[in-house]
């Protein structure tokens, strides 16, 4: 068995293309994934999962239809399934994501942002 570590910076240098998540590595039925974001994704719902945005850099705004949290680098925030939300940054953020396999994004309304799912970098 070869035992290497994940360097964040590496992988998140491999890729320049906004909401497109890539997978880093794999936890049980979890997959941890990267992605790089500016602008303003759709309102979307994870019916059957909670959801973890932890920043890496920069910092990011989640809208909820009854409010909002700021994500910054170095703090996550867990949204729980259910709840219909709305990314966003102003300027471009990286950040990790934390979810089961195969999990599936609900759209509010059909948009051209929907990522193909196990995209491995």
């Amino acid at each position: 068995m070869q035992y290497q570590s994940i360097n964040l910076k590496e992988k998140l240098a491999k890729f320049n293309d906004l909401w497109s998540l890539k997978v880093i590595g794999e936890m049980n039925d979890y997959q941890f994934k990267l992605l790089k974001i500016v602008g303003d994704y759709e309102w979307h719902v994870h019916q059957d999962t909670d959801k973890v945005f932890i920043a890496l850099e920069g910092e990011m705004i989640l809208d909820f239809r009854d409010g909002q949290v700021k994500i910054s680098q170095g703090e996550m925030y867990i949204v729980p399934k259910g709840i219909e939300m709305k990314p966003s940054a102003v300027k471009e953020c990286h950040l990790m994501l934390v979810e089961p396999k195969r999990v599936a994004t609900t759209p509010v309304t059909e948009s051209e942002l929907t990522e193909a799912v196990d995209t491995w970098i």
